[in-house]
């Protein structure tokens, strides 16, 4: 077999390179007015609703919901909640056939997440905590 087809047909079998992350305008125009639910590792695992302004609330489907906002540093989305003012929690996003994909600091030992499109659980956030 003569080397440019070998070459060739090396690279048609070789699969393609993992698209770039996307950018701010990019997450911003996928999930604007949106409400998220993700998996890692087939388990639910939170939900987040993306509102106007970069503003986002989170809940890890346990009723407790955090306000916060997001902005793109890099090749990060990286997220600040009321919580954790000073401690940014930073992802790397992908646009994949099955919706987003997350991955914690482009860390592959680290959390990844998985949008779920059919998740049952509605976005709870109750109340504050009520004394008696």
């Amino acid at each position: 077999m003569r080397p440019t087809l070998l070459f060739a047909l090396t690279l048609a079998a070789t699969p393609a390179l993992a698209a770039e992350p996307m950018s701010g305008p990019e997450f911003d125009a996928y999930t604007k007015g949106r409400t998220l639910y993700y998996n890692n590792h087939g388990q639910a695992y939170g939900v987040e609703e993306y509102l106007p302004g970069n503003r986002v609330r989170w809940s890890f489907l346990d009723g407790q919901c955090k306000e916060g906002s997001w902005y793109e540093q890099g090749r990060f989305i990286c997220f600040l909640y009321e919580d954790q003012p000073g401690e940014p929690q930073c992802w790397t996003f992908w646009e994949e056939p099955g919706g987003i994909r997350a991955l914690f600091e482009d860390n592959p030992s680290a959390t990844e997440l998985y949008e779920v499109t059919d998740a049952d659980e509605p976005m709870l956030c109750l109340g504050p905590d009520v004394g008696v």
